[in-house]
């Protein structure tokens, strides 16, 4: 137990003194070793698990509900100032609803209440554990070779890196609080703790646009603390629990699925889903080490974690398929919207959107098959989706653009950060990478279980991936075969963290038959009370094995022709002659022009502002619907 709460409470620690500390030398040195320790706490807690094969367990401690409390006025009276001062009233008003609503709750109703374990560790956490404590200390290594250039190309933002680094580790303390504690005063607790780190990242610049979206942000993640808080104040009245694994052990009756539908609000807006979906793409503003660590590999998580714990009172339920409609039409609509961007991280953010809808979609569903998936899909998009992040934060830093229309010269200046590139997009689309194994066994648990609509809807939200993945890597690899020098390196800092995670993409995808069978199936036996089994056959995954094997020869083709004398270069054919260089060709009166390639984006089809409408429209109405469902239920 003592390993789970220096696991907790060390980023805590480690925030704090972070951000005490100006020079930047030495601040950096604390943020990679801190860094470096929280990852081996989180092996070290992994570790303990795996050997001793029991669950943690601790019981509440009184004293500890009283700090909680008073954080938590504090935290309140600073988002009501902040909103009165800058006009954003709703998140004061939020504010002012649901912390006094707890603090009553606290001090006059919870008397009585016993909760007899507030923290349990079991398969499903310490996955994500892993990912948050792994991925999470390899952006915060990456965030320091960054920010040394961001504020080289964006000297007019006021310089706060102190600040930066502190709310990174706060975010991973709280995250780690979400993911371990059973009690659900605690998870709301730290549920506030990454909304409130979310608001200050995303806010860091402080620039008009900024401050707009922070506020956006917050004020969506508080409406879905006010549902959070409504469904602790009902179970704890309603049924005298406090705890989560109680909760989920109740059977879906009318009276039960009120305050799960309340957790799947909160869990919906955490996870960005239509129509709560705009906060997450304003996020885009922030640094991109605080796009990849909050809005992409482990915040949003925490939403659709939640969903998988409340995964046996949804399935065949109102709310589970209520859950299910509104993360498939985000999973569709976003794919299809993502089509029509050209900024790297709008894709990045769509990608995103959609792919935490189809998880959302997966939990929802409820059976073994399809939380077989959705927990690989949580692995596989959370490694792979923070590479792509953060290589394109490296990306802008080198070619000053993170247009994918600007992205055809990136082999002239970095071949090993193409490389990286394109392991990430691979591991979002490609067979046999883990996305598209999960989306394999996604299908055929949809098939199983007769949800033929979800199943369509996969199709072609699949589909449409195809378009926007294969553009991106088509201009990563147009200039592949042209003559030139590498004119740029990038930082340790910066390459170090992007080269594991580009490693961690290709070893999950090696060992996802180990995954399943140590964690994965014993923890959905546990769950279903049977004997859960692999999905997905052993010659299929022999199969797949056996195609990643074949990948390896992929990095020989970026070896720079000028170091290979005998082997043979091919001329691009340009509908003239080929001047030699791949580059260029002898046009119309023997005039020497530029090859040039551009991309599709079909956006009078798939525009932002034509779908987001109407998916919005029809997701609010989905919403609508599920109260009106509950309503019945209850008067029934």
């Amino acid at each position: 137990m003592n390993a789970i709460s220096v696991l907790i409470l060390f980023p805590l620690a480690a925030a704090l003194i972070i951000f005490l500390t100006r020079n930047d030398k030495i601040r950096n040195m604390i943020v990679r070793i801190c860094a470096i320790i929280t990852a081996a706490l989180t092996l070290m807690v992994v570790g303990l698990y795996f050997k001793y094969g029991i669950s943690f367990t601790f019981q509440t401690e009184e004293i500890i509900d009283y700090i909680i409390a008073l954080i938590e006025v504090l935290v309140a009276i600073y988002i009501i100032m902040a909103g009165i001062k800058n006009k954003k009233y709703i998140v004061s008003i939020f504010a002012a609803i649901q912390t006094p609503l707890m603090l009553w709750f606290e001090f006059t109703q919870k008397h009585g209440i016993e909760i007899e374990t507030s923290i349990i560790v079991d398969k499903l956490s310490i996955i994500m554990v892993l990912i948050i404590g792994v991925v999470g200390s390899l952006i915060c290594i990456y965030a320091v070779g960054y920010m040394k250039w961001y504020h080289v190309h964006h000297d007019n933002y006021k310089e706060r890196k102190s600040f930066f680094f502190s709310i990174l580790f706060l975010f991973l303390s709280a995250m780690f609080g979400i993911v371990l504690s059973n009690n659900l005063t605690w998870i709301y607790f730290c549920w506030e703790l990454t909304s409130l780190s979310s608001f200050l990242l995303i806010g860091y610049t402080k620039t008009k646009e900024a401050k707009n979206n922070s506020f956006r942000a917050l004020s969506i993640n508080l409406g879905g603390g006010l549902a959070f808080a409504a469904a602790i104040v009902f179970i704890g009245i309603n049924f005298n629990t406090l705890e989560l694994s109680v909760l989920i052990a109740m059977k879906p009756e009318a009276i039960v699925l009120v305050p799960v539908f309340l957790l799947s609000i909160a869990a919906l807006t955490k996870s960005a889903q239509l129509p709560f979906s705009s906060w997450l793409l304003g996020a885009m503003v922030a640094p991109t080490p605080s796009s990849a660590l909050l809005h992409s590999a482990t915040m949003v998580k925490a939403g659709v974690y939640l969903v998988i714990r409340l995964a046996p009172l949804l399935g065949d339920s109102s709310v589970g398929k209520i859950v299910t409609l509104v993360g498939g039409v985000t999973f569709l609509a976003c794919s299809l919207m993502a089509i029509s961007q050209s900024d790297a991280k709008k894709i990045l953010a769509y990608s995103t959107l959609a792919n935490l809808g189809l998880i959302v979609i997966c939990a929802s569903v409820g059976t073994q098959e399809s939380l077989w998936a959705a927990i690989l899909l949580i692995i596989f998009h959370s490694v792979s989706k923070s590479l792509l992040f953060i290589s394109v934060g490296s990306i802008e830093h080198q070619i000053g653009s993170r247009n994918v229309e600007d992205m055809d010269i990136l082999m002239d200046v970095s071949r090993r950060l193409s490389l990286y590139m394109m392991i990430g997009i691979a591991g979002m689309f490609l067979a046999p990478f883990g996305m598209l194994i999960s989306k394999w066994v996604a299908m055929k648990a949809f098939i199983d279980s007769d949800n033929i609509l979800t199943v369509i809807i996969l199709a072609y939200g699949s589909a449409a991936t195809l378009f926007y993945w294969g553009k991106w890597m088509g201009k990563l690899v147009s200039n592949a075969n042209a003559k030139g020098i590498e004119k740029h390196t990038f930082r340790l800092d910066e390459e170090v963290p992007i080269f594991i995670h580009a490693v961690l993409v290709v070893v999950s995808c090696f060992s996802f038959p180990l995954i399943s069978k140590y964690a994965l199936v014993p923890y959905l036996s546990e769950l279903f009370g049977n004997h859960a089994m692999i999905p997905i056959g052993t010659s299929d995954v022999n199969i797949m094995l056996y195609m990643l094997s074949m990948l390896v020869i992929l990095p020989v083709s970026f070896i720079p022709i000028y170091k290979m004398n005998k082997r043979r270069r091919v001329p691009v054919y340009m509908a003239g002659e080929n001047t030699g260089d791949n580059k260029t060709f002898y046009g119309a009166a023997g005039i020497t022009r530029k090859l040039e390639l551009r991309n599709w984006y079909m956006d009078s089809y798939f525009g932002v502002k034509r779908l987001t409408l109407w998916s919005n429209i029809i997701t609010i109405g989905i919403l609508c619907a599920g109260v009106i469902l509950l309503v019945g239920g209850l008067a029934g």
